[in-house]
């Protein structure tokens, strides 16, 4: 009646996290091969510079402390608003000290696409600057991109980010 709950194996999509500093690097990954507690995985794993220098700057609330303490698959395209800094990442998980969440492919998909598509930055010309032309233009340039992107779940997803930040207008 009610699915099993999924396992990790080989081609399962995850979320996990790495301490940097006072706070958290994300990873989005496949898992490449299970052995017992040792997960080996291939992604792309993503410091959120910008949201971190907001709270270094104390331009932000407790919403975004609580991303960076403890993000979620849910919680994470808050923090990738703003400038990021993202590499390959393929390493070896230990299920006893690391976290390793299951995600499902199509989060898995929106969320990186979201960081290969460099989202964060076109986001971020955005924000970062004063109303005006270059504003405007940056504005045309980011409507583009998400005009151009193909699936569908990230063009949603980012429609609506767009949209809670006021920037389509």
């Amino acid at each position: 009646m009610f699915g099993s709950k999924p396992t990790l194996k080989e081609g399962s999509t995850i979320f996990s996290i790495k301490k940097n500093g006072e706070f958290n690097d994300f990873i989005f990954a496949v898992v490449t091969g299970v052995d017992d507690k040792k997960v080996g995985v291939t992604g792309v794993i993503v410091n959120p510079i910008g949201l971190k220098n907001k709270i270094a700057q104390g331009k932000t609330g407790e919403r975004s402390n609580e991303i960076l303490n403890h993000p979620t698959p849910d919680n994470v395209v808050l923090a990738l608003v703003y400038r990021v800094e993202s590499e390959n990442f393929a390493e070896v998980l230990d299920l006893n000290v690391d976290k390793c969440d299951i995600i499902p492919p199509k989060i898995y998909s929106m969320l990186d696409g979201w960081i290969r598509e460099s989202l964060p930055e076109f986001i971020n010309n955005v924000l970062s600057l004063a109303p005006g032309t270059e504003r405007d233009e940056a504005k045309r340039i980011l409507k583009n991109r998400m005009d151009t992107l193909t699936d569908p779940t990230l063009r949603r997803t980012l429609y609506a980010v767009c949209r809670s930040l006021k920037i389509l207008n």
